[in-house]
């Protein structure tokens, strides 16, 4: 197999973005566009991805390798903006000694598609020449480069401003996306001069210098899968057609998604068969669900791993949390990161965990925090239960055993430990450890004071009628 390695495009600031951040890092579906063309590039197998960075560079590269941290990137910067061809030339150091095809990929085109990728290194083997290249038919080609042919065969590329009228009725258009054989890239690129209306150093020309030494190959793709990113407008709809195309897998997949325009899963996500997903739920970064859960409107899951057989209700969030099989989730429920849920957990309305280790069957339906803890098995945790963490200075833990039945409105203030089968009576505060087996209760004694309300408003009457 001929080795493969990838540039791609990132160095553009996008002056139509209308924004300080550089175009390549605005989001799409929770990642940066730039994430999408290197990951198609890493699924290819690319023994080397060069990200050419230019603007913003410092920013661009943090990005990217903190989605990519075992990637084998190797960064390339472009100091001025002189054109696509200068751009793939800055990476030439990067590539040293690679010896195979160069795909050259733009980190503002989310929508291509691994499979039209690897029908472009076909169309290069079955052409046999030192270049191929991704075509696209618009309607209104104006802007775009047209393909030229002759005899049917590729022959150069014409940018738009450089077209003659007859060129300018050509529909096939340039899609900027190649493979060529490196012997060939870089002496190439050597040879390109400004000579355009631009005066810039334009990629384009490398095709008619390839069809010079033999056949071009060529790939047709959907314009809607090789458009860019130039302005926001475009930005977001891009998301659309994303968000569209992972959302009909899921569902070919077996999962139910009850409104398809309004879920967000963002790629990569693993979803289970017969699970279903209601409206307005995000489903991000990594996140895996299992069988048979249902997943309630308005959630939002980052980081998560959800077991077989859970209902999240609406309106609850999970950020790095492990949920074990057949628990019940919210509604308003708050899971943040090292929360873990042993099987048949119930956390309920306005229920919040930080790093909370809860065991099987354990409940805490109302009202409660329970941050730095390890519940047991089987506990029963009342509305208003707090487990008091911080002290100002560290954060501390609170362990409850097996069968704990904590009462309603009680504070646990760490560190502090009840046994197994503890009662800590509602409206308690703990300071010390609870015994296995025995009550708690602090409470200031309960007084009564018989006819206090008759007597209080004779001497509001008095006031008035003095």
């Amino acid at each position: 197999m001929t080795a493969l390695a990838a540039v791609v495009l990132c160095a553009g600031k996008g002056t139509r973005m209308k924004s300080e951040k550089a175009k390549v890092l605005h989001p799409i579906l929770g990642r940066p566009i730039c994430a999408y063309p290197l990951k198609r590039a890493l699924e290819l197998g690319a023994t080397s991805v060069v990200p050419v960075v230019g603007h913003q560079a410092a920013e661009v590269e943090k990005s990217i390798l903190s989605l990519f941290p075992d990637a084998p990137l190797r960064f390339a910067l472009q100091k001025e903006q002189r054109g696509t061809a200068d751009a793939v030339k800055a990476a030439q150091d990067a590539l040293k000694g690679h010896e195979g095809r160069v795909l050259i990929l733009y980190g503002d085109v989310p929508l291509l598609r691994k499979e039209t990728l690897q029908a472009l290194l076909s169309a290069h083997d079955a052409a046999g020449g030192v270049l191929a290249m991704v075509s696209t038919t618009l309607e209104d080609p104006t802007g775009y480069g047209r393909v030229i042919r002759e005899g049917g065969k590729v022959s150069r590329i014409v940018e738009h401003k450089d077209c003659t009228p007859e060129q300018r009725a050509v529909k096939e258009c340039n899609a900027g996306i190649y493979s060529v054989e490196a012997s060939f890239l870089w002496k190439a690129l050597a040879e390109i001069k400004p000579v355009n209306a631009q005066g810039e150093y334009y990629l384009t020309d490398l095709v008619e210098m390839a069809a010079r030494q033999g056949p071009v190959g060529a790939v047709d793709a959907d314009a809607t899968e090789t458009a860019g990113v130039n302005d926001k407008v475009e930005l977001a709809a891009r998301a659309r057609v994303l968000q569209q195309r992972i959302n009909e897998a899921h569902m070919r997949a077996g999962v139910s998604i009850q409104d398809p325009a309004t879920a967000y899963i963002e790629e990569g996500i693993t979803i289970g068969t017969d699970t279903e997903v209601g409206p307005s739920v995000t489903l991000a970064a990594g996140t895996v669900v299992g069988k048979n859960v249902i997943i309630g409107q308005g959630s939002v899951l980052t980081a998560s791993h959800v077991a077989d057989g859970t209902h999240i209700k609406p309106y609850s969030v999970l950020e790095e949390a492990r949920v074990g099989d057949r628990c019940i989730i919210g509604p308003f429920s708050r899971l943040r990161p090292g929360t873990e849920l042993a099987e048949d957990v119930h956390l309920g309305n306005f229920v919040e965990t930080k790093k909370a280790r809860i065991g099987k069957g354990s409940k805490a339906n109302h009202l409660t925090y329970l941050g730095d803890a390890n519940i047991g098995a089987g506990c029963n945790i009342g509305a208003g239960t707090i487990t008091c963490n911080y002290d100002g200075v560290n954060k501390h833990l609170t362990e409850l055993g097996d069968g704990v039945f904590i009462g309603s409105d009680s504070q646990l203030v760490a560190p502090v430990k009840v046994g197994d089968g503890g009662y800590v009576g509602a409206g308690t505060t703990v300071t010390k450890n609870v015994p296995p087996g025995s009550l708690a209760v602090s409470r200031a004694p309960q007084v009564v004071k018989e006819g206090w309300v008759a007597a209080k408003k004779a001497r509001q009457t008095k006031v008035k009628a003095g």
